[in-house]
């Protein structure tokens, strides 16, 4: 095999490997924005359980001040 022969069989395997990183970024961003979303949805989530507990705490305090 020669020098020139080894030579390009390097190149294209990192074309291939070059290709396969640039699928992995570009899914590594779409990733990053799932997770965006995510936290964004467990934020929103959150301050609804923290309203919903204090709804019942005034619920809860009524009863106890009717008893």
């Amino acid at each position: 095999m020669g020098a020139s022969s080894e030579s390009e069989v390097l190149a294209q395997e990192l074309s291939a490997v070059s290709d396969k990183l640039a699928v992995l970024e570009k899914r590594l961003g779409e990733v990053e924005a799932v997770i965006g979303r995510l936290e964004a949805a467990a934020e929103t989530t959150a301050r609804a359980l923290e309203e919903v507990s204090s709804h019942w705490d005034a619920v809860y305090r009524a009863m106890r001040r009717a008893e």
